[in-house]
């Protein structure tokens, strides 16, 4: 029966990928001297938003996720940021191995909210690992399952997320709007002449009050 563990080493940027990611890189560790022919990796990635303080101007960003900060004791809990997989190629001892990690800027998804909540600090994540191990023994190939309490986390600095979106969505962002919503802004857009999205989003900011720089 292999032993297996897992540690985190860094997250970088992917810059080259063909839609936006990170890359986790782990290690992965066998310490009973098994030879492993591969694994079918299985991951959760959780953000566990307990683990660390907030400034007061993240506070105002993160009142719709988890209500005012009087009641973050019950409502500032683990949760999901993704799920992803790799296929681990054989090893014996260790292996560092590649685990890409999609992401998303839409805003209706919880993890980018609380992400661009965020200005400095670490983003404090835990990866669940499953998924099935293949062996190779004297009398051929063996199949065991990745104990289920196999987990790692890592405190990924607010930085690497910061510089993602740069990467990828320079000086952008994204909101999901309803069909007749958008039709309704499009009418201000017509009407009121502006050439961008931004200048009639802005004009309906400046009328209502709100200070804009």
């Amino acid at each position: 029966m292999s032993e297996l563990s897992f540690l985190v080493r860094d997250i970088i940027v992917e810059p080259y990928a063909a839609a936006p990611q990170l890359t986790a890189k782990l290690r992965i560790e066998e310490s009973t001297g098994s030879v492993i022919h591969a694994i079918a990796l299985r991951c959760q990635v959780q953000i566990e938003p307990q683990r660390r303080g907030y400034q007061q101007e993240e506070t105002l960003g993160m009142t719709d996720q988890f209500g005012t900060r009087d009641r973050w004791s019950s409502t500032l809990k683990p949760f999901q940021w993704m799920q992803c997989g790799a296929m681990v190629q054989g090893f014996s001892g260790s292996a560092d191995v590649d685990l890409a990690l999609p992401v998303t800027y839409d805003f209706e998804v919880t993890a980018s909210k609380y992400l661009h909540s965020l200005r400095e600090g670490v983003v404090p994540l835990a990866i669940l690992f499953s998924g099935t191990v293949f062996t190779r023994g004297l009398n051929g190939f063996g199949v065991e399952q990745v104990p289920w309490d196999r987990e790692a986390r890592f405190a990924m600095p607010v930085q690497v997320w910061r510089d993602l979106v740069e990467v990828y969505w320079p000086s952008t962002g994204w909101l999901r709007l309803d069909r007749d919503t958008l039709g309704a802004l499009s009418n201000v857009k017509v009407a009121g002449g502006f050439t961008t999205w931004d200048e009639t989003v802005w004009s309906l900011l400046v009328k209502a009050g709100e200070p804009v720089s």
